[in-house]
C-alpha cells in the first residue's frame, strides 16, 4: 500500500501513543509461564505482539480478551506443551530471541520455529551461543538463521558476557537461568531491562549490581514458580519518537503525547534530542534506576532549530530503534550529526544503516554510510519524493515523518509495515494537523 505525506501545517494536541511493544511481548511470555493467571492492561494489538499471543497459545496457555485487555492462564514455568506443528513469530524478532529461552528447559522437547522472509535474514547465534553452553541443543539454517529447532534439556547456569550489547540476548539467557542453580549475565553497556524487571515483579530471584565503568552484573537463580497479577502496559517511547520527531520538525508545533513509558534504558532518544536543541519537557527516571516497576510520564514537545551531535557506540542500545529518526533530524539540524558504533542496525527487519541512508538521500538528504553508522550533513530540511519501506515499520514512519516536514512531500511504499508496532499511525497524524 503507497501512502502519500504531503507538507503538514503545525501538529498540535493530545495524543496517546500505543502501547509498549517490548512490554507486551515480555508481559505475554511471563505470563505464559506464570502459575496463576495474568490480566494485562493496555496490551499492544499489532501484527508482531499478535504473533506472541499465537506463540504461547500453541504453547500450552490459555489467551482471553478483546482490545487492549488479555487474560493468560499460563502453562507454567516447567510445563509449556510441545506443539504439533512449528512455532511461527512472523515478524517478530523479539519473540524469536527470548522464547527459546523459555523452550530451552523444558527436557525431552523439540520446538520449531520460523517466520517470515524478514526474519529468515535475521541470525539467532547470538543466542544459540549461551543456550548451547547452557545444555540446551539448537538446530539452525547455516547455522545461524531461521528455522531453527530448540531441543529442550536439564540446564546448568553459566557466567555469560555478551559479545555486543543486546537486550533480547540479555533476556534470552536470563530466562533461560530460572532453572538453574545461579546465571550472571554481565553487559559493559547498558540496554533496555524490561525483563529484568518484570522477571523481579513476578519474584523470581534476580539481583544487579554496578560494574566498572558502566555496566551492571545481572544474577538470576532458580525459581519454583512466577506469580504477576495485573500488568499495566504504558504507551511505547519508541512509537512516540515518530510523532516527537514530526513535532520538532514542523514549525509551530506543541504536543502533549501522553502516558509515556520512561524507562531510563529507552530514553537515550530524548537525551540526543536534547543535545541538539529539541524541547522535549518530561521528568524523567533518573539513570542507573532499577525498580519493578515501569516510570510512566508525559511529554510536552514544540518546533526548535537544531544542531547537529555526534551519536558514540555507548548511547546506541539506549536509543537504537530511534537512530533512524537522528539521521532525519540531523537533515534539519545546522552542522553534521553521526551515529558510531551502531552495526546491530544492519541486523534489524531491514539493513536499517543501508535502507535509511538510502531511502532519505532520494529525499535530498546529503548523508553517507560508514560500516557501523551515518554522516549526515545538514541543508535545512528535504526536498521530498518516493521512499520505499523494504516491509520495515520503522522506516515506513520514517518516511512519512519525513513527508510531513518536507517542502513537496513524500510517497511511502508498503506503509502498510507500519502495523507492525503502530496501527494507525498515518490516521493520528492527520488528526493532529492544524
Amino acid at each position: 500500500m503507497n501512502v502519500r505525506f504531503d507538507p503538514s501545517p503545525a501538529l498540535r494536541g493530545r495524543i496517546r501513543p500505543p502501547a509498549d511493544k517490548s512490554i507486551s511481548h515480555r508481559a505475554a511470555l511471563i505470563g505464559a509461564m506464570a502459575a496463576e493467571p495474568v490480566r494485562i492492561h493496555n496490551y499492544l494489538r499489532a501484527a508482531d505482539t499478535g504473533s506472541t499471543l499465537q506463540a504461547v497459545r500453541s504453547l500450552g496457555a490459555i489467551v482471553q480478551g478483546d482490545g487492549d485487555e488479555v487474560l493468560i492462564r499460563g502453562a507454567g514455568l516447567r510445563n509449556a506443551q510441545e506443539p504439533p506443528g512449528g512455532i511461527d513469530v512472523g515478524n517478530a524478532g523479539t519473540l524469536m530471541r527470548l522464547l527459546p529461552g523459555w523452550l530451552a528447559f523444558q527436557p525431552g522437547m523439540s520446538f520449531s520455529l520460523d517466520g517470515d522472509a524478514s526474519i529468515r535474514r535475521r541470525p539467532i547465534d547470538r543466542i544459540a551461543e549461551p543456550l548451547r553452553r547452557m545444555g540446551a541443543q539448537i538446530e539452525a539454517r547455516e547455522g545461524r538463521f531461521p528455522p531453527f529447532t530448540v531441543h529442550g534439556a536439564h540446564l546448568h547456569g553459566i557466567e555469560y558476557e555478551l559479545p555486543v550489547a543486546s537486550a533480547q540476548v540479555k533476556s534470552c539467557v536470563l530466562i533461560a537461568g530460572l532453572t538453574s542453580s545461579q546465571t550472571q549475565v554481565l553487559e559493559r553497556t547498558p540496554s533496555r531491562d524490561h525483563t529484568e524487571r518484570m522477571l523481579l515483579r513476578a519474584g523470581a530471584p534476580l539481583e544487579r549490581e554496578a560494574i566498572e565503568p558502566s555496566g551492571y552484573r545481572t544474577t538470576i537463580g532458580n525459581a519454583d514458580e512466577l506469580e504477576l497479577d495485573v500488568v499495566h502496559v504504558p504507551g511505547d517511547l519508541s512509537s512516540a519518537a515518530f510523532l516527537i520527531a514530526a513535532g520538532v520538525l514542523i514549525r509551530g508545533s506543541r504536543l502533549l503525547i501522553e502516558g509515556v513509558g520512561v524507562n531510563w534504558t529507552r530514553t537515550g532518544f530524548l537525551r540526543i534530542l536534547e543535545r541538539m536543541g529539541a524541547i522535549v519537557v518530561s521528568d524523567l527516571e533518573p539513570e542507573g534506576t532499577f525498580a519493578a516497576e515501569e516510570p510512566v510520564a508525559d511529554l510536552d514537545v514544540c518546533f526548535g532549530p537544531l544542531e547537529g551531535t555526534v551519536v558514540e557506540a555507548e548511547e546506541v542500545p539506549l536509543a537504537i530503534d530511534e537512530l533512524p529518526l537522528v539521521a532525519l533530524l540531523g537533515c534539519y539540524a545546522e552542522g553534521e550529526t553521526e551515529v558510531r558504533g551502531a552495526s546491530e542496525l544492519r541486523l534489524k527487519e531491514s539493513d536499517r544503516i543501508a535502507s535509511v541512508v538510502e531511502g532519505l538521500a532520494g529525499l535530498g538528504a546529503e548523508i553517507e554510510a560508514a560500516d557501523d553508522g551515518f554522516i549526515v550533513r545538514g541543508t535545512g530540511g528535504l526536498r521530498g519524493g518516493v521512499l520505499d519501506a523494504r516491509g520495515d515499520h520503522r522506516l515506513a514512519m520514517l518516511g512519512a515523518v519525513a513527508g510531513l516536514a518536507s517542502r513537496e512531500g513524500v510517497e511511502v511504499i508498503g506503509m502498510e509495515a507500519a502495523a507492525v508496532s503502530y496501527p494507525g499511525f498515518a490516521e493520528d497524524v492527520a488528526g493532529l494537523a492544524h
